[in-house]
């Protein structure tokens, strides 16, 4: 009684049963796609959609056939169960709490749909809860719960935006298939890289308690536990023979900076040799008056090498023969005619803000050298990577006492709003960032400050200045002889000026979540409330993705919020390929978990010399 549909998994055993049909003389036609199915009035049909099981719906007197129920003793299906199996759990939806009616999500053998919620079905005499999932042209899939191992959640691009795949149709074979092909190409480079990271035995740095000891006492703050993990968990990967490389993740002013203090003055002590890169020169500076101070008492050379280093030759000599423990400076590091007595380890401050060829510097030096990141906000394929497994990652969420959030607020250029603004810094005798990030304009930005503040003292910085004439305005910001500069980017990473508490950034459409926290992260680095304006056109004006870095930024206040920040930029942007210079790979085809899981198996199939699974 009823209709019959007779669903395989290729176009083979369609016609396989096609024949079967036509030779008992029953009736049938083949179909592509649901909607054709539900128009034909033949008994029974034939098509090719995979499903796991098959289902009977008595109300709607339909049953439903698999292609093992089909061709029973068929090992397609015992195939698709052990490659689930391999799914690492973490990728996986955990509870039906954890998907909202509308978000896209995956199906391992159908693809990209659009989970439309629950729905309660009579099956086999037997009442069952199944997922219902919308694909392109409205096609509905209905997947029972005990089989939601089989959905994970899309992580890549505009949820709106995604592109359905066709149920019946081979898209999503041909889409996971390309993927896998790119997959097996990045896990055979990340073997490659493993295989020269291993074959590499790293000299362990011995750790001398005492002198650690009295190092670490020359912090003049007390640790926060997370940061006490990091430290140990730095010294530790030091002491082993494997070469370190590690992601530390705090935000601004967390404590990051002494972790790689410690693991400098360890290997220092040990006679090897440290390099810091910093992605800008003013950073580079800060960083070397920060070591110097904390090794004043020790016998250990430090040296500073960027495009102002006067000194430079000495400091490559120096490089060369040993006599230079620890040298600090920007990209100007990775040049070919950089050589190092003894490198060691490798401090990298907020590597995002480094370039693709001087990133290729790095991943070549990661097999060969102990490597320590600091981020903020680890940029997507950093967080990726951290994610996989792949780098070490620690995490310092836990802020300095006495720190407080930073009120953020979004809203169109209003001057009444930046009059309030600065006034009120000016009033408790703080520092005001104005951050305008064209150069070209910004004389007119000051001139208009000066209308809207006949009595502030104004000072203008930006990359494009004489590097004398840069420092020279820092150097008066920092010691109040100017109370609101007007500067580009170039004040993003590192400057620490703790009675700036106010910074009003334009255009903040412009900026990606990592630069805007990073931005807002010069602020509110003492005991007082800061404040961040970010100005930008009409709301309806920006793109979606804009609206959503702002809100992001805005709705996340709490200290230690960069991290969480992050995982909204992956969901924005997409998480990007882990090596190479594409930054959407095939991510954004398959989703993030879908990605990391393919990326497991070729790694593992490819580690005991087994191609892997397309």
């Amino acid at each position: 009684r009823g209709r019959i549909l007779m669903s395989v998994d290729t176009p083979s055993r369609r016609e396989i049963i096609a024949r079967a049909l036509r030779a008992s003389k029953q009736p049938f036609d083949t179909v592509d796609s649901w909607h054709a199915f539900l128009s034909s009035e033949s008994p029974v049909s034939v098509m090719t959609l995979p499903i796991s099981r098959g289902l009977m719906l008595p109300e709607e007197q339909l049953t439903i056939f698999s292609e093992a129920e089909c061709f029973p003793g068929h090992t397609r299906t015992r195939q698709r169960k052990e490659r689930v199996s391999t799914q690492d759990p973490e990728t996986l939806i955990k509870s039906l709490a954890d998907l909202q009616p509308g978000a896209p999500v995956v199906h391992l053998e159908h693809g990209i749909g659009r989970y439309q919620g629950l729905i309660v079905l009579k099956t086999d005499q037997q009442v069952g809860e199944f997922l219902t999932i919308m694909y392109a042209d409205g096609d509905l899939l209905y997947v029972p719960v005990t089989d939601l191992s089989l959905v994970s959640r899309y992580t890549g691009v505009d949820p709106e935006t995604v592109t359905l795949h066709r149920l019946g149709s081979d898209q999503w074979k041909k889409v996971r298939r390309k993927a896998a092909e790119r997959v097996r190409d990045v896990a055979a480079e990340l073997l490659h890289l493993q295989a020269r990271r291993q074959a590499r035995t790293n000299d362990p740095i011995a750790v001398d308690q005492t002198m650690y000891a009295q190092f670490a006492a020359g912090f003049e703050y007390d640790e926060t536990q997370d940061q006490l993990n990091a430290i140990e968990a730095v010294v530790s990967d030091l002491n082993s023979e494997q070469p370190m490389d590690r992601v530390v993740c705090g935000d601004v002013g967390f404590g990051k900076t002494e972790v790689a203090l410690r693991a400098a003055f360890l290997v220092a002590q040990a006679g090897r040799q440290v390099a810091v890169l910093a992605p800008t020169t003013l950073l580079a500076e800060q960083h070397y008056q920060q070591f110097c101070d904390r090794f004043a008492d020790w016998p250990i050379n430090i040296a500073l090498l960027s495009r102002n280093s006067k000194a430079s030759k000495q400091v490559l000599t120096g490089l060369a023969d040993g006599t230079i423990d620890i040298v600090i400076g920007t990209h100007r590091l990775l040049q070919p005619d950089i050589k190092f007595n003894q490198l060691n380890l490798v401090v990298i401050d907020e590597e995002q803000r480094f370039g693709v060829r001087q990133k290729e510097q790095l991943k070549k030096l990661r097999a060969e050298v102990n490597l320590l990141t600091l981020t903020a906000t680890p940029i997507p394929r950093t967080l990726n990577m951290a994610m996989s497994g792949l780098r070490e990652l620690s995490i310092i969420a836990t802020p300095p006492q006495n720190r407080l959030a930073i009120k953020t607020f979004v809203s169109e250029w209003d001057p009444d709003i930046i009059r309030d603004a600065v006034t009120r810094e000016f009033q408790r005798g703080g520092q005001v960032y104005f951050l305008h990030n064209e150069v070209k304009t910004m004389p007119k930005a000051v001139a208009d400050l000066e209308k809207l503040f006949p009595d502030a003292r104004i000072g203008m910085a930006h990359g494009q200045m004489p590097s004398t004439e840069l420092e020279a305005t820092m150097r008066d910001f920092y010691s109040r002889r100017i109370n609101l500069l007007v500067c580009s980017t170039i004040i993003e990473n590192g400057i620490d000026v703790p009675s700036a508490n106010t910074i009003i950034i334009q255009r903040a459409d412009k900026f990606g979540l990592g630069q805007l926290h990073q931005l807002r992260g010069r602020v509110g680095r003492s005991h007082h409330l800061a404040f961040a304006h970010l100005i930008t056109p009409p709301w309806r004006a920006l793109t979606k993705d804009a609206q959503k870095r702002l809100e992001a930024i805005s709705s996340m206040e709490a200290l230690g919020a960069g991290f969480m920040l992050a995982s909204h930029d992956l969901e924005i942007r997409g998480a990007g390929e882990l090596l190479g210079e594409d930054q959407s790979g095939q991510i954004q085809a398959i989703g993030f978990s879908l990605y990391s899981d393919l990326l497991k198996r070729a790694v593992s199939a490819l580690k005991t010399g087994k191609e892997p699974d397309l």
